[in-house]
């Protein structure tokens, strides 16, 4: 992507989630000043921490005792409670050139459980504050630290390249000077040349899908770029092949929310479906009902209705693990249902 799409991205991650955005980039194609100038337009305020330049005490503060208690005075950099929405921007974070350094930032540019605060040491941010990482891809050219994998997993990774066209909109309105604009417009060459792939150790985790899960759920992307930041989570590979599922509506199982609430619609749909995408639906099925047992009558009713359309082997399987559920076993076992499950149970008698 490029500058303007990585703004873009930022602003829509920083303004709806507490998730870590981090920039990648060759040097002097803008990410410092894409950030910047992204904080400017959704008016937050803007906090540098050159970390090639800082140590352990610029980041948790002084010690100092209170009687017996040992405290660490809160840095002059760090936006308290009171102060407006302000984005910590973390840059050169592979450039901290002492190891205690890169570990004590690690915690800062974690994204903060749910229902915690992000913090750093003793210190704790203020929701309305957010943080922003940029580096210099470890490509060999660069005088860098290699993150680890368990500090990249906790970012999404935005890969920022030249573009010729981003670069003019830039200079047209700052001004800069004609005959270089002229120049360039027909020499775009001359920027800076692309290094060597920007390619980090981003692949799937669960931590990765979590983040997925947060930014579709609060999120919205031009589609060309969803893809593009969905890589920066959980790799390219994984983000193609999501994308692709997504848009394959008709190949997607059936959820477990269409089963309980909507059957008489897609009971048609469910009695196509492969036997490899109906077991992706009993999954789903199983991990709800483990989640949320209680059911409605209708659901109740929809779930025994789209058992017994299963194949038998399926089908078995499928009340093995409902039965399990203590609430679901209940409901099931009910004799209404006996034409559906009670040759499933007696089977099921027999193997115990």
């Amino acid at each position: 992507m490029n500058i303007e799409q990585m703004k873009t991205v930022i602003k829509e991650i920083i303004t709806k989630t507490d998730l870590t955005p981090c920039v990648v980039g060759h040097r002097g194609v803008g990410k410092s000043a894409g950030i910047i100038q992204a904080c400017r337009e959704i008016d937050l305020e803007y906090v540098s921490l050159r970390l090639g330049q800082m140590e352990v005490g610029d980041l948790v503060g002084v010690p100092f005792r209170d009687g017996d208690i040992m405290h660490w005075s809160r840095p002059s950099w760090w936006p308290g409670d009171d102060q407006p929405p302000t984005v910590v921007h973390c840059d050169e974070l592979n450039r901290a050139q002492q190891e205690d350094t890169l570990q004590a930032i690690f915690q800062f540019v974690e994204p903060p459980a749910e229902g915690l605060l992000r913090s750093l040491h003793t210190h704790h941010l203020s929701k309305r504050h957010k943080v922003v990482v940029s580096i210099n891809p470890p490509d060999g050219t660069y005088q860098v630290a290699t993150l680890d994998r368990a500090l990249i997993d906790r970012m999404i990774m935005l890969f920022v390249e030249t573009d010729y066209n981003c670069w003019a909109h830039y200079a047209a309105k700052r001004e800069l000077s004609g005959d270089v604009r002229q120049f360039l417009a027909g020499n775009s060459g001359m920027l800076a040349r692309q290094g060597s792939p920007m390619e980090l150790q981003v692949e799937p985790t669960e931590r990765g899908w979590e983040m997925v899960s947060i930014l579709r759920k609060n999120c919205r992307f031009p589609g060309d770029l969803e893809m593009e930041v969905y890589a920066g989570i959980i790799g390219k590979e994984a983000a193609i092949t999501f994308m692709r599922w997504l848009a394959d509506q008709k190949g997607r199982p059936l959820t477990a929310a269409e089963v309980l609430n909507q059957w008489p619609l897609i009971a048609d749909r469910a009695a196509k479906q492969r036997d490899d995408i109906q077991a992706a639906t009993v999954n789903d099925l199983i991990t709800t009902l483990q989640a949320a047992p209680t059911l409605e009558q209708e659901q109740e009713a929809n779930l025994v209705a789209y058992t017994a359309m299963l194949p038998r082997d399926l089908r078995f399987g499928f009340v093995k693990s409902l039965l399990k559920i203590p609430e679901v076993a209940l409901a099931i076992a009910q004799d209404k249902y006996d034409s559906v499950v009670f040759d499933a149970i007696q089977i099921i008698s027999r193997e115990a």
